[in-house]
């Protein structure tokens, strides 16, 4: 069985057409192989309070919510502030888990503020990239732990949503 999941596109220039934006596109088939069904998709311009809105709407259609871009130390990236805004609490370790995997490629990703969370109770959201590659990179490095965590957020609880994943 896929999770559902909902992918926001956090981009001033996508969201203006100014460029197409190729991340939905490169993370498709890597959800679909790690057992991820990407239902939704809307690009939603680096405006918090968009950003928030656009997450709370995500969360009412599935029970994942992937994020892209705005997680830097620009001034339009506002993505984790909007995500905080919505979240009932963190899940610091996957965004740990992304900067420290990520470090090998770039160290560019020390200044990443990604983060993810749990949102009205019902969904994981997860802050990734906004380069594309950097995008699908990250989803790999956390893919297998979202299915218990996705679990465990919509309940309700079993033994075998707390059994390890497979490796």
């Amino acid at each position: 069985m896929s999770v559902k999941t909902s992918l926001l596109v956090i981009s001033d220039r996508a969201a203006s057409g100014e460029r197409a934006d190729e991340t939905a596109d490169l993370l498709r088939p890597v959800l679909t192989e790690a057992g991820f069904d990407l239902v939704d998709v809307r690009t939603v311009a680096d405006e918090r309070a968009a950003i928030a809105a656009a997450l709370l709407a995500s969360a009412g259609l599935a029970p994942l919510v992937l994020t892209t871009g705005g997680t830097g130390v620009g001034p339009r990236d506002v993505t984790p502030e909007a995500t905080l805004e919505v979240v009932d609490f963190e899940i610091p370790g996957l965004g740990e888990e992304m900067r420290r995997r990520s470090v090998d490629s770039t160290i560019h990703a020390l200044g990443s503020r990604a983060t993810a969370g749990v949102i009205a109770g019902r969904a994981v959201v997860v802050n990734l990239p906004g380069r594309p590659q950097g995008a699908v990179a990250c989803f790999r490095f956390v893919a297998r732990a979202l299915p218990h965590l996705v679990a465990v957020v919509v309940g309700p609880v079993t033994d075998e949503s707390h059994a390890p994943p497979e490796a």
